[in-house]
């Protein structure tokens, strides 16, 4: 681990999908798959979120 973190903020947008599609093309946002095909861990996290889809319909529902 690199001991980077995160860092959130957040501006008001009149037309936010403008800058949401700028803003996933320009920077490296893995986990966003909306627009994100370009980004090399794509293909394998939208198989693993398959996956993890997969098992949760096979778990029984009850308490």
């Amino acid at each position: 681990m690199d001991g980077g973190h995160a860092r959130v903020c957040w501006i008001e947008q009149n037309e936010p999908w403008t800058l949401e599609s700028r803003l996933i093309s320009e920077l490296d946002v893995p986990l966003n798959l909306d627009q994100n095909h370009h980004n090399a861990f794509y293909g394998h996290l939208k198989d693993l979120r398959a996956q993890a889809r997969q098992r949760a319909r096979e778990l029984p529902v009850g308490t």
